[in-house]
């Protein structure tokens, strides 16, 4: 219950104050899905730059230099390593052939430990699950859609990720967590965010200057790549192992049903429900009165709490 946001102003037509104002509004609507870190990552002329700190949006400042074109940002609900050591938080640097890139995640990766373990990966202090996202990719030695493909289909769990690239090029791969992007061909910028609901709750405080928007189409399975120059091209990824759900905008549950603890289950379930606003004691009162686990996932999508 991350959220991923961000821009491509492929035409350079918004000035400095509309992009910083747009990066303002999109990062403080995205706090719905997380408080307890922000992050950015662009680019300039002395490379890949990511400014992140342990702080909600709306108490950071956002800014960004004249010559960021491209913009990508994420806020962080903690599921896996402190917030406080600022190398957990999103998004992260990696390097394939000597080029920089940035990474984004929104979910949950269970089988980080092992992807480590049998694909030899080298020992980091970095204790967020999503690491090992970058890790993969690095191990590829390139940053294409084969080396994206590859990480998708390895990773075990829900996910979404974004990944920016030194020269703006913003790949963005859905799994089965959210991902909305919508192409404003008047003015030449694409704008996303992980839900509807975010986006335009941030393009209606910045006013009607971005002319009207049309929706880029991104399903479960898809790599979007947009480049400097705003066209897009599309790859895919082997998806089967999602599998559908009716409820709201996730293709599947908040978590996969793979193995694992139930102490890990709950404290995944404690972990969500505050991110709707409820505290793991509510979660806890409610499973003394009877309700299941399953339970309190519908009642929190159905938000009849």
């Amino acid at each position: 219950m991350c959220c991923l946001f961000g821009f491509v102003d492929y035409a350079g037509s918004l000035s400095v104050k509309q992009r910083n104002h747009l990066i303002r509004e999109l990062s403080i609507a995205a706090e719905v899905r997380g408080t307890d870190a922000t992050g950015i990552a662009y680019n300039t002329s002395r490379g890949l730059q990511i400014y992140k700190r342990p702080l909600a949006a709306h108490r950071l400042h956002l800014r960004i230099p004249a010559e960021a074109r491209a913009v990508m940002g994420h806020t962080r609900m903690t599921t896996q390593g402190s917030a406080k050591k600022n190398y957990n938080n999103h998004p992260f640097f990696g390097h394939a052939k000597g080029k920089s890139f940035a990474l984004a995640h929104n979910g949950t990766i269970w089988n980080d430990l092992e992807l480590r373990r049998t694909k030899h990966l080298p020992r980091t202090k970095v204790q967020t699950d999503s690491f090992i996202a970058v890790q993969l990719i690095e191990q590829q030695k390139s940053l294409d859609f084969s080396s994206l493909r590859y990480t998708a289909e390895a990773v075990e769990g829900s996910f979404s990720f974004t990944v920016l690239s030194e020269r703006d090029d913003l790949y963005l791969i859905k799994g089965d967590n959210p991902l909305n992007i919508v192409h404003f061909p008047k003015v030449g910028v694409y704008i996303y965010a992980s839900t509807a609901e975010i986006l335009n709750k941030a393009l209606a405080r910045c006013g009607n200057w971005l002319g009207r928007g049309e929706k880029v189409d991104i399903a479960m399975g898809d790599i979007v790549k947009i480049d400097s120059n705003g066209r897009i091209t599309r790859g895919t990824f082997d998806a089967s192992k999602f599998y559908r759900s009716s409820w709201g905008y996730w293709d599947t549950p908040l978590y996969p049903r793979l193995p694992h603890s139930e102490e890990e289950h709950l404290s995944l379930l404690k972990s969500v429900a505050k991110a709707f606003g409820f505290t793991g004691e509510m979660v806890d009162r409610l499973l003394d009165q009877g309700f299941s686990t399953d339970d309190i996932e519908e009642i929190l999508y159905e938000g009849t709490w």
